[in-house]
């Protein structure tokens, strides 16, 4: 009985919701995918449908939600190409471009630094923000897997980073003028 209820009600809407679908993808063939996507959202969810609100509306909303969700997918997907199209420059360049883009300006100066300074400054921060840090800059691990790996929620992780990158800047600054004031205070 839902099913042919179901059907009653959307098929008057088919032709509309591809316009719609065609409008939102630019192709017939992505367009159609999301009308056949939206349909089926949209009969497995049925039974929330509340009678008497507009149901062309309930599903154009529906259409416009898969398609923002397929969009985003569709962004966190690398990009596909043959492999034969691709030489051992482009892999070297790409590399590059990948390795300093998601760095922040912290976790490039890092990299930068001598080692002994930089495990003196560290050695300075509690242990739970050089842990942080740590697993954050130094692994590369988005914050909800430091978060994950910690056993601790993702805003403490954020904070524990943020205030260990403020401490480690406060440290550093003190290292490098050490130095200097030792022979100051020498002389």
């Amino acid at each position: 009985m839902t099913a042919e209820r179901f059907a009653q009600d959307a098929q008057p809407l088919f032709d509309a919701l591809l316009r719609r679908a065609r409008g939102l993808t630019k192709t017939t063939a992505d367009a159609e995918d999301l009308v056949q996507d939206t349909l089926l959202h949209a009969f497995m969810g049925y039974h929330t449908f509340r009678e008497g609100t507009d149901f062309k509306a309930w599903l154009f909303r529906i259409l416009y939600n898969r398609w923002v969700s397929t969009y985003r997918a569709k962004q966190r997907r690398p990009s596909e190409v043959p492999v034969d199209d691709i030489t051992e420059g482009d892999l070297a360049s790409s590399a590059a471009r990948l390795s300093t883009a998601s760095r922040s300006a912290e976790a490039e100066a890092l990299t930068r630094l001598p080692d002994h300074e930089l495990r003196s400054a560290m050695a300075t921060l509690p242990a739970d923000f050089r842990t942080a840090l740590f697993y954050a800059e130094v692994q590369g691990h988005t914050f909800a897997e430091t978060a994950t790996i910690l056993n601790v929620p993702r805003g403490t992780v954020m904070s524990r980073v943020s205030r260990g990158r403020q401490r480690l800047r406060a440290a550093l600054a003190e290292s490098a003028h050490a130095p200097t004031d030792r022979l100051a205070q020498i002389a």
